[in-house]
């Protein structure tokens, strides 16, 4: 028999659906990468420039113009990437600009999730009007992590929902969306169900939208599967979680139309620029920067042994150093770090490995790290890391104007090393000499506050087995 959610607590929330959804991760580092190199402009010609990059995303050259203006709307209503304001003048937020420039996937996700909510202004004025008028309020990933939270603690196991669960008794049930239901009645009601061995609509209409969220969490590193139906608590991810649950943050535009349950379009729309101002607030003080290790490791057991795959952080913890989470979730470089020096070791020049140095940002040498060859030339490397859920597509790399002028002067002895970092996956590509290659013609630049360079990397650089650090 099929579980019914009582006629009058049902109604079907939603939000923007993107048509790029099996490769979303793809596409947003690839957007955003687009859209943070604009500058602020009037609404008309930004839309045409992002039209522009849209059509240079793989496979949509030949895309009609109404499917390239769907991938752009949905892309800035649903993900904030686009600030505007009241002077009719767009500009890239900061979201955008942030996941540009550190290329982590993972904290993207936890930062959009930690905002979003429903009602927002990631769909149309009516379908806010219809949710204001149901009294709808609420945030969809703290609600489940605190359902999941609750779980663990009462039955004292990490158990699992599935995708029908989260859909039709916490997504379409008024008495969690509107009322805001204890979480542990609606644990009382799946377990019921589980034991009378309901079953769900599992129809893709039905479930979509609270199966968006869901994946979008685990892409977050949140929730974690193995069948990609049953969805846990990621217990690496605790610190995070906890902030989730006991944020306070909410968009309060849409507020007082909520308790009177009525609205009108003008109203919404007057409050349209705010919740795009909302998602791309400064959210410095919530640090989601990807703990690298967390994310990589299988449980803690793992997580405690990586700890030593990077050559200072092992030298640190030995040292009995205090080092924080931010030092570990700067694993990137201090991966590559302890890549160099045991690639110097298995060479035989152990004796140059305190050689090779990772330089502070604030020196601005135009690299990342001062590595040695096994002759004792000097290589010079800047690294460019990904953190994504699945692997990414990778054909392009931007330098900066200080980047692409210390490879004028290196040449040969300067490196770009992409480390790309995913669930089940870590790859790293060497580029070497890229002012070279491109003098070369064997690679493209296109010169953009330093240069965007693309590529064939089967035709140029090469990959390489990540070496971890070992005493």
């Amino acid at each position: 028999m099929e579980y019914k959610i009582p006629e009058h607590f049902y109604f079907r929330i939603h939000h923007a659906r993107p048509r790029f959804k099996n490769d979303v991760e793809n596409v947003l580092i690839y957007v955003a990468e687009s859209i943070a190199k604009l500058e602020p402009m009037p609404e008309a010609d930004f839309a045409q420039r992002l039209n522009q990059a849209i059509y240079g995303y793989p496979g949509n050259a030949h895309k009609e113009l109404k499917t390239i203006n769907n991938w752009r709307t949905e892309i800035s209503s649903l993900f904030g990437f686009v600030q505007h304001n009241d002077n009719d003048i767009a500009e890239a937020g900061r979201r955008a600009k942030e996941l540009a420039e550190d290329g982590d996937l993972v904290a993207f996700f936890k930062t959009y999730l930690y905002s979003f909510q429903y009602p927002g202004a990631h769909i149309k004025s009516h379908a806010i009007l219809e949710q204001i008028e149901h009294g709808i309020h609420f945030k969809p990933a703290q609600y489940i992590l605190r359902l999941l939270t609750h779980i663990k603690k009462v039955e004292g196991a990490n158990i699992g929902l599935t995708k029908g669960e989260i859909c039709h008794c916490v997504f379409n049930d008024l008495r969690v969306t509107r009322d805001g239901e204890d979480v542990s009645l609606v644990w009382e009601r799946i377990k019921a169900n589980r034991k009378n061995k309901l079953t769900y609509d599992m129809t893709g209409d039905v479930i979509r939208y609270a199966g968006d969220i869901v994946d979008y969490m685990e892409i977050a590193n949140l929730l974690k599967t193995w069948d990609s139906r049953t969805y846990y608590l990621n217990d690496l991810e605790t610190e995070t979680i906890v902030k989730f649950i006991e944020s306070k943050e909410w968009f309060p535009g849409y507020d007082r139309m909520i308790a009177s349950r009525s609205g009108s379009l003008d109203a919404i729309n007057s409050v349209y620029f705010d919740w795009f101002s909302f998602v791309n607030r400064d959210m410095d003080t919530t640090d989601f920067k990807t703990d690298i290790l967390a994310y990589i490791a299988t449980d803690q057991q793992e997580y405690e042994a990586l700890k030593n795959t990077g050559k200072e952080i092992t030298d640190r913890i030995e040292a009995e150093e205090e080092f924080t989470t931010k030092d570990i979730g700067d694993m990137g470089e201090n991966l590559v770090h302890g890549h160099e020096c045991m690639r110097v070791k298995i060479g035989g020049r152990e004796d140059l490995i305190h050689l090779i140095k990772r330089i502070p940002t604030q020196f601005a040498v135009g690299y990342d790290i001062s590595s040695v060859e096994l002759d004792e030339r000097k290589r010079y490397i800047e690294v460019k890391t990904t953190i994504s859920s699945k692997p990414l597509h990778f054909n392009s790399v931007h330098l900066t104007r200080n980047e692409w002028n210390t490879a004028s002067t290196t040449r040969d002895a300067y490196y770009v090393y992409r480390l790309m970092i995913s669930k089940g996956a870590t790859k790293l590509f060497l580029l070497q000499d890229p002012v070279g290659l491109y003098k070369q013609d064997k690679i493209n630049m296109i010169p953009n506050d330093g240069a965007d360079i693309t590529f064939d990397p089967k035709a140029v650089g090469r990959f390489e087995d990540l070496l971890v650090w070992r005493h």
